[in-house]
């Protein structure tokens, strides 16, 4: 369980005050524009200055850098070639030519003020270089330790004014810590934000846990983990740290997922030796029967309108990935490929089911329309597996299995982001082994 501590600090880093529209220029002229619907992109030149005033501006700015660098979608320009400082652009409009002579496209600047009350202010404005144009500004207010949140916050609204969609940085990964010998490994329900930092640990390790998945609201977590060595599905809400045993299912559980409106869980759950998948409602703690057939079918994921559901199932003689109605009807095979398709995962969009591919040995992250078409690799590896999605459906988080050592006897796990060009896979950084991330919708 988490302690006190950890909890009161999750608390602090969603505690976000009122937002403040401040300015969003009228367009004159041609805006700046990235079209990310067309595949590969040129990264966007950007620069990002220091925010002016707190010594936390610096460090605000480096986060919203880091955040649209690791994107794949812009370019930030070496601070060394800036030529007009951070306390000019506080006091006035920015010299457009000292920016397009080192190239830049677009320009963000801001500043980092404390309040009377204690409160931290921060503003940012981001202008078209090019079109010499501010596109927008925004002011926030939080306390003094909410500022990295404020920083991804200011970059999703960098991310969504440039590309028209919206971004995912400010959102959590939850995912399972692991650590020790293989014979003894100890997993951990762990969650972070996304790029790594305020990693905290959920459960102590006494017992086993696997598959945590978010609620559409990112407050409620649905996991499974073994009590006494049986299967127990659990709700762990975030915020004030609260547990509650969904049920004891008799046989085997799997992979436990919310539906889009949060009132139930999916499930597979294995009984009299047949393995099929149920609906849990929340509130009456209804079970529902959807499919039954003799074979395994397991790992369901709905469709974001709550319509669909896919899961793999070996009905076909091979594992393969299946979509039915919510209800259990109208079940359609999508996958044909040589090996096994496993742990599909509808994305945010509705428009791609991601999902693990082994063949012949050969493990790989891909993505497939619903109707079955346009199957394509987006990773492959010794071992990757378990892909989830960020919540604009571009980008795919999965972890990734190696040798490591001499020999090769020892195994790395460590997870990885891509987005869906299958050229930016980023390493995420963990303090232990981390597999079975799961993305959090934006916070609220």
């Amino acid at each position: 369980m988490p302690t006190r501590q950890t909890l009161t600090a999750l608390r602090r880093a969603i505690a976000l005050a009122a937002v403040l529209f401040l300015a969003a220029a009228v367009p004159a002229k041609a805006e700046l524009h990235l079209d990310i619907s067309k595949g590969t992109v040129e990264p966007l030149p950007i620069a990002v200055t220091q925010f002016y005033g707190e010594p936390v501006g610096q460090q605000i700015a480096n986060v919203v850098e880091a955040d649209l660098e690791r994107s794949g979608l812009f370019r930030p320009l070496d601070h060394r070639a800036f030529i007009q400082t951070p306390d000019q652009l506080a006091n006035g409009l920015p010299r457009y030519g000292d920016w397009k002579v080192i190239n830049a496209q677009a320009l963000v600047s801001g500043t980092a003020a404390v309040q009377p009350d204690g409160r931290l202010k921060v503003e940012f404005r981001l202008f078209d270089v090019l079109a010499q144009q501010q596109l927008t500004g925004l002011a926030y207010f939080t306390q003094p330790d909410g500022w990295r949140r404020i920083a991804h916050i200011i970059a999703d609204a960098i991310y969504k004014r440039v590309t028209g969609e919206d971004g995912y940085f400010d959102t959590r990964i939850v995912y399972i810590a692991e650590s020790g010998p293989a014979t003894t490994r100890q997993k951990r329900l762990a969650i972070m934000d996304q790029d790594g930092e305020n990693n905290l640990y959920l459960t102590d390790g006494r017992v086993l846990v696997l598959t945590p998945r978010f609620s559409p609201t990112a407050q409620e977590i649905t996991y499974l983990s073994y009590f006494n060595n049986k299967p127990r599905v659990y709700i762990f809400n975030v915020d004030t740290g609260r547990q509650e045993v969904l049920g004891d299912f008799p046989g085997m559980t799997f992979a436990p997922r919310f539906s889009p409106d949060g009132n139930k869980v999916i499930m597979s759950l294995a009984q009299n030796g047949n393995t099929d998948i149920y609906l849990l409602d929340l509130r009456t703690r209804r079970q529902t029967r959807l499919t039954d057939n003799p074979a395994i079918d397991t790992a369901p994921s709905f469709s974001p309108d709550g319509s669909k559901i896919t899961f793999e199932s070996d009905r076909g003689g091979s594992q393969q990935i299946y979509t039915m109605n919510a209800d259990g009807t109208n079940v359609q095979r999508i996958t044909f490929g040589a090996g096994k398709y496993g742990t599909p995962v509808w994305s945010p969009r509705g428009d791609l089911i991601a999902f693990t591919r082994i063949n012949g040995g050969r493990f790989s992250i891909g993505v497939i329309r619903p109707d079955g078409s346009g199957e394509r690799e987006l990773s492959t590896g010794y071992l990757v597996e378990g892909p989830t999605w960020a919540p604009n459906g571009r980008v795919l988080m999965y972890f990734k299995e190696k040798p490591v050592g001499e020999g090769g006897r020892q195994r790395q796990v460590r997870l990885y982001s891509i987005d869906l060009t299958g050229r930016n896979e980023r390493q995420m950084l963990t303090p232990t082994d981390a597999s079975d991330p799961a993305w959090s919708p934006l916070i609220p």
